[in-house]
C-alpha cells in the first residue's frame, strides 16, 4: 500500500502546473506547486525585459545617435551663407595708391534654402523611421528571446519533476523487488529511467542557462539572467484575421520607411532642380584714393551663366531614384505580406496544436498513467507499463511546449511585421 501511495504521490508531482494557463494543471486537485522561498527576488516580466533593452541595446542607441546626426545637418541646412569681407589695395606708391573694402553677400536663388531644408527634414524622417523599425525589431528580438527562455524554465522544471518521480518510482521498484513481487530486471529499469531523467534534467537547466544569457545579450548584459522569468499567458496575443493584417500592412515601420524614402527622393528632384539656376552675389563697399583723400562707394551684382553646367545629369539621377524607391515600395510590399501569411499560418497551426493537446492528448496520457499505476500495484501490468506511460505523458509535454514556443516566435515576427497591437487574450 505504501509504494503504491509513492507512485501515486509521483504521478501527481508530473502533473504539477508547470505549463502557463494550462487547464489541465487548473483541475488536476492536490498537485504539489514549486515552493517559493522568501528570499527569492522577484520574476522578470516581458514588459521589464524590453524596457531594459530599449533603455541600454547598443544598437538602438545608434539608431537614436543617427536622429541626432540627422538633427544637426537640418539645423545647418536652415542657415544662410555667410558674407565675404575683401580688402584691395593697387599701387606701391603714397601718390597713387588705393585702397578697396567691400563686402560680398551670396544669394540663394530659385529656393534653393527651401529646398535643402525639405532634403534635410525628410532625412531626418527617414532616420526616426529607423529607429521605429529597430525598436520594433528589438522588442521582437525580446519577446521571442523571453518566451524561448521562458518555455526553457519550463522544461527545467518538467525535467525536474520527471527526476523526482523517477527516484520515488525507483525507490517503490526496489522495495517491491525486495518483497519478490517483481522480478529485478524492473529494479534496473527504475534505476536507468532514473540516471535518464537526471542527464535530461541537466541539459534542460543548461538550456535554460544559455536561453538566459541570450536574452541577457540584447540590453548588453555578460552573465545570464538571475531571476525567474514571469510566465505569460499561453494563447498570447489575440491574432487578428489574415486579411485584417494584410489590410494594414500600409501601418508597417517597413512601408512607412519605403514611403519616406520616395519622399526624400521628391525633395532630392526639388533641391537638384533649383540648383539649374545659378546663385548671385551683391557686393558692398567703398574706394578710397590715398593721394587726393577721396572716397568713392563700390556696388557690385554678379550671376553666374547657365550655358553648359544646368545640373541636367544630377536631376536626372534623383528622377531615377524616385522611381527606383518606387519600385522597392512594391518589392518591399510583397515580402512583408508573404512573411506575414507565413508567420500568421504558423501561429494558427501552432495554436491547434496547443488546443488539441489541452483538450485532448494531455488528459488522456495521464489518464494512461493514472491507470499503469493503479494496474502496476494490483499486479495486472509490470513496471515497463508504468515506464512507458510516463515516457508517453513527457513526450506530450514536451510536444506541447514546442507548440507553445512556435506559437510564440510566430507571434513576435508578426509584431516585427506587423505591428501586432498587444492586446492579450482573455478566454
Amino acid at each position: 500500500m505504501r509504494s503504491r501511495m509513492l507512485l501515486l504521490g509521483a504521478a501527481a508531482l508530473l502533473s504539477s502546473p508547470w505549463l502557463p494557463g494550462s487547464a489541465l494543471a487548473a483541475e488536476q486537485p492536490g498537485t504539489i506547486s514549486k515552493p517559493l522561498t522568501a528570499q527569492a527576488p522577484p520574476a522578470l516580466t516581458l514588459e521589464q525585459a524590453v524596457a531594459l533593452a530599449y533603455a541600454h541595446n547598443p544598437a538602438l542607441r545608434v539608431a537614436e545617435q543617427g536622429m541626432a546626426i540627422a538633427d544637426g545637418a537640418r539645423t545647418q541646412a536652415a542657415l544662410l551663407p555667410n558674407p565675404a569681407l575683401s580688402v584691395l589695395r593697387e599701387g606701391a606708391q603714397r601718390t597713387n595708391r588705393t585702397q578697396t573694402i567691400q563686402i560680398t553677400q551670396p544669394l540663394e536663388l530659385g529656393g534653393k534654402r527651401a529646398a535643402r531644408i525639405a532634403v534635410a527634414e525628410q532625412d531626418h524622417a527617414l532616420a526616426a523611421g529607423e529607429w521605429q523599425i529597430k525598436a520594433a525589431a528589438l522588442r521582437a528580438d525580446v519577446t521571442a528571446a523571453y518566451l524561448a527562455a521562458v518555455t526553457a524554465q519550463q522544461r527545467a522544471g518538467l525535467a525536474q519533476s520527471a527526476v523526482e518521480l523517477a527516484h520515488q518510482a525507483s525507490a517503490a521498484a526496489t522495495r517491491r523487488v525486495a518483497a519478490g513481487k517483481i522480478s529485478p530486471l524492473d529494479e534496473t529499469r527504475a534505476q536507468v529511467a532514473a540516471s535518464t531523467a537526471r542527464l535530461e534534467m541537466a541539459q534542460a537547466q543548461a538550456d535554460l542557462a544559455g536561453a538566459k544569457r541570450r536574452l541577457a545579450a540584447l540590453w548588453g548584459g555578460q552573465v545570464p539572467v538571475e531571476q525567474t522569468l514571469s510566465e505569460p499567458a499561453a494563447d498570447g496575443v489575440v491574432l487578428p484575421p489574415l486579411e485584417t493584417l494584410l489590410a494594414q500592412l500600409d501601418h508597417a515601420p517597413q512601408i512607412q520607411q519605403a514611403r519616406a524614402q520616395i519622399t526624400r527622393g521628391e525633395a532630392q528632384v526639388q533641391f537638384e532642380r533649383a540648383q539649374r539656376l545659378p546663385d548671385a552675389a551683391v557686393t558692398f563697399g567703398s574706394k578710397r584714393d590715398q593721394a587726393t583723400g577721396s572716397t568713392q562707394a563700390v556696388a557690385g551684382l554678379s550671376i553666374g551663366l547657365p550655358l553648359f553646367n544646368r545640373n541636367q545629369g544630377n536631376v536626372l539621377s534623383a528622377l531615377r531614384r524616385v522611381e527606383q524607391a518606387a519600385s522597392q515600395l512594391e518589392a518591399d510590399r510583397l515580402a512583408l505580406a508573404e512573411a506575414v501569411s507565413d508567420a500568421w499560418q504558423r501561429a494558427q497551426v501552432a495554436q491547434t496544436c496547443i488546443d488539441a493537446m489541452r483538450t485532448d492528448m494531455l488528459p488522456a496520457a495521464q489518464r494512461a498513467l493514472d491507470a499503469a499505476v493503479t494496474g502496476f500495484e494490483l499486479g495486472k501490468f509490470n513496471f515497463l507499463d508504468v515506464l512507458d506511460a510516463q515516457r508517453t505523458l513527457s513526450q506530450a509535454r514536451a510536444r506541447y511546449l514546442d507548440a507553445l514556443s512556435e506559437r510564440y516566435r510566430a507571434t513576435a515576427d508578426l509584431q516585427r511585421l506587423a505591428a501586432l497591437p498587444e492586446k492579450r487574450n482573455t478566454r
